[in-house]
């Protein structure tokens, strides 16, 4: 029976009850994140077969952020007034379904409107699932949020390794979809049933706002240095594998190994960074992350060479772990705004980073060379670490 949910924490919910939902909502992060990942394991390939130009690739990876961005003041409603499981069940086949469709893209229009789908979807998706991630933090009382963010990055890691697999046995990127599309589906079946309804039940909470407004100053704050991340973690996503191959030259078995390094270390940092919070404080790991994600980035500019750009994309992985996850539960804690809303509203700011990142990258490097698009995008590390000790939201 799904578990229904509320803003406050449910005190009549058994220990075993809590660890079915938190394994639930753990794969359904693992499901977003290995769908995500899948995609980005391909991009050089795609990239390469469609025979498009640093610029004309970076236009075409606009239409991803922007189907994410456009998506999201809907996504925020649709979580609050019909629940965030009944949205995952909807949205989650609906981001496979896309998967699918971008590696039968031949030419590139085609992967420009598969990628506006997939960001459509993948919005859904984000919203949805981080609305179950905030309903099992209240369950527990206690931070886990950074947790289930790690679940993300280990299937960023584990859609890695799939897609080296898959490039070194020449298998084509449609195949490859449509296999983890099909696994991605077995886990929706299988435990769908043990997620929270997601559906808020405060009266009017976040109702009478209008369906597009500017988010409330604490909320904007958040936005601004998830913006930063997120710009910083699109860069890497998007242009990690096509940096490997075209600036530090490495062997084509060997193109995803920044991608791989960055996301091990992105998990990794996720799973701890909720007891380091406790010891340090919010404030001080997340400007430690910002200087992290900053020095990584100058040292793949400075030192472009196989073993310092892996140890960059190390620390830059470290440097975005904890910054997501401390913004999006600090959100999801406001108490004037029901979790779903809070939630679009902190993204749709953050995922301004998603949407000029990647396509930034592309127009500077065809200006000046990759290389040194990766230096602009350190600036956002510098600017999460002064930002930080000004925000009041994050304690």
């Amino acid at each position: 029976m799904t578990i229904p949910s509320s803003t406050e924490p449910q005190h009549d919910i058994n220990p075993t009850q809590r660890r079915k939902i938190r394994v639930a909502v753990s794969l359904f992060y693992f499901c977003m994140g290995l769908c995500f990942a899948t995609w980005a394991s391909r991009i050089p390939d795609i990239k390469t077969s469609l025979g498009l130009s640093d610029a004309a690739f970076g236009t075409i990876l606009f239409a991803l952020p922007v189907g994410q961005f456009l998506m999201m003041p809907f996504s925020g409603k649709l979580v609050t007034y019909f629940g965030s499981r009944n949205v995952i069940l909807f949205a989650v086949p609906a981001y496979t379904v896309g998967l699918t469709n971008l590696g039968q893209a031949s030419v590139g229009w085609q992967l420009a409107i598969g990628l506006f789908i997939f960001g459509i979807f993948g919005n859904m998706c984000n919203i949805s699932i981080n609305t179950q991630g905030v309903s099992a933090e209240k369950l527990y009382e206690r931070p886990i949020m950074s947790a289930f963010h790690g679940g993300w990055s280990v299937a960023g890691f584990t859609g890695a390794l799939i897609g080296l697999t898959m490039m070194n046995l020449k298998i084509e990127p449609t195949i490859h979809f449509l296999a983890v599309s099909g696994l991605i589906l077995a886990i929706v079946i299988l435990f769908n049933k043990n997620l929270v309804a997601g559906k808020s039940t405060v009266n009017n909470l976040g109702r009478n706002k209008r369906f597009f407004s500017i988010p409330d100053s604490a909320l904007l704050q958040l936005g601004i240095i998830g913006f930063c991340s997120m710009a910083s973690e699109g860069a890497m996503f998007d242009w990690s594998g096509i940096y490997f191959k075209d600036v530090v030259k490495v062997p084509s078995s060997l193109v995803i190994l920044g991608y791989t390094s960055f996301m091990i270390m992105m998990a990794s940092g996720r799973f701890v960074s909720d007891r380091l919070a406790n010891r340090i404080g919010r404030k001080l790991l997340l400007q430690f992350s910002g200087a992290f994600i900053s020095t990584g980035l100058l040292i793949s500019v400075l030192f472009p060479y196989l073993i310092p750009s892996t140890i960059a994309f190390m620390m830059v992985g470290i440097g975005v772990s904890s910054v997501v996850p401390a913004v999006y539960s600090a959100a999801g804690r406001h108490t004037s705004v029901a979790p779903g809303i809070a939630l679009a509203s902190v993204s749709s700011v953050s995922y301004l980073g998603f949407l000029m990142g990647p396509p930034l990258i592309g127009y500077i490097s065809a200006a000046a060379g990759l290389r040194y698009s990766f230096t602009v995008i350190g600036i956002f590390g510098f600017c999460i670490t002064l930002l930080v000790s000004r925000i009041k939201a994050l304690h």
